[in-house]
């Protein structure tokens, strides 16, 4: 096999030489075509159904994300797309609906949190990555309290640096804030954070 038949790459050419397994299914052609075309060395896999072109940029957040419709980028992961964070997470954090299962795949390589399948969406926005693809997250004030709901398991100064960033920026919404605090029961603990830092 010495090339990539046109369909699939007219696929890879729209996707940013990245494509699916899922999407060459809908194409019509079968699974073990890109298993055909990584033993050829025309595509490389880097994660479970996402290949990718040889030597292509891997975008490891937009890739993540393509694993599953129900993920949602959270916590560090979310304030780093906001760009109010001061470091670059090692490992991604993301939150799912409880009634949803999250491949062993994805389980070993993220922090994962489960929340209620009706507060899923609440604040869901998207946000371009270093390589400029939209993934999924959470707004700002949606992550501001998802730390103090998740705080005995998240890092204590990611928390504290997390809100201060929030209080310093200009485009914070304290009714938005406000009005989810009270949904996830975390507004007496916020008040504690937001009367030092305000």
């Amino acid at each position: 096999m010495s090339s990539i038949n046109p369909i699939i790459m007219n696929a890879l050419s729209d996707n940013d030489n990245m494509i699916t397994t899922s999407l060459v299914q809908k194409l019509g052609f079968s699974k073990q075509t890109l298993t055909n075309y990584v033993k050829a060395g025309l595509l490389e896999r880097v994660r479970q159904g996402v290949y990718i072109i040889p030597d292509a940029v891997h975008d490891d957040m937009y890739t993540l994300m393509l694993r599953s419709e129900s993920i949602v980028f959270s916590h560090e992961s979310a304030l780093f797309l906001h760009g109010i964070s001061d470091r670059t997470p090692f490992v991604h954090t993301i939150t799912m609906p409880s009634n949803k299962s999250v491949p062993g795949s994805i389980k070993d390589e993220c922090v994962c949190f489960y929340i209620k399948p009706a507060w899923h969406k609440l604040g869901l926005t998207e946000k371009p990555t270093t390589f400029g693809h939209l993934v999924r997250c959470y707004d700002v004030e949606r992550t501001i309290c998802d730390f103090l709901q998740t705080r005995d398991r998240c890092d204590k100064e990611t928390v504290i640096s997390a809100i201060k960033n929030f209080a310093a920026s200009d485009k914070k919404d304290l009714n938005r804030l406000s009005a989810y605090a009270e949904v996830f029961k975390v507004d007496g603990e916020l008040r504690k954070y937001l009367e030092v830092l305000l």
